[in-house]
């Protein structure tokens, strides 16, 4: 069974980098008018951000497959009131550092 299951998961990595090539070969085939619509240069502007805030809220607010809310929380809490006051960025993250510490330590 071990081995069967080995082998489907490298099934599954060699198909995702097939297609990860494919997509980046491709890419550079698209016309360059395609590229410069103001409407495909907003959406490459805005797709980073979205899709890292993403990334912070499931690392922050799950614990594998359970919605939990805990010291994390507190510490994105932080960091976001620090950055929206215009914090520097060494101060949001211990700020951050701060807050998760101290939650973690009373109330868990």
């Amino acid at each position: 069974m071990e081995g069967k299951a080995m082998s489907q998961i490298w099934i599954a990595v060699l198909g995702t980098s097939a297609i990860a090539f494919a997509l980046k070969y491709f890419g550079h085939s698209v016309p360059e008018r395609y590229l410069n619509n103001p409407r495909m240069l907003r959406i490459n502007t805005l797709m980073p951000i979205a899709l890292l805030s993403a990334l912070v809220a499931v690392q922050t607010i799950t614990d594998k497959s359970k919605l939990v809310i805990d010291q994390r929380l507190a510490g994105l809490s932080v960091a976001v009131i620090a950055l929206l006051l215009k914090a520097p960025f060494p101060v949001v993250v211990l700020g951050s550092a701060v807050a998760s510490a101290i939650t973690f330590r009373y109330l868990s």
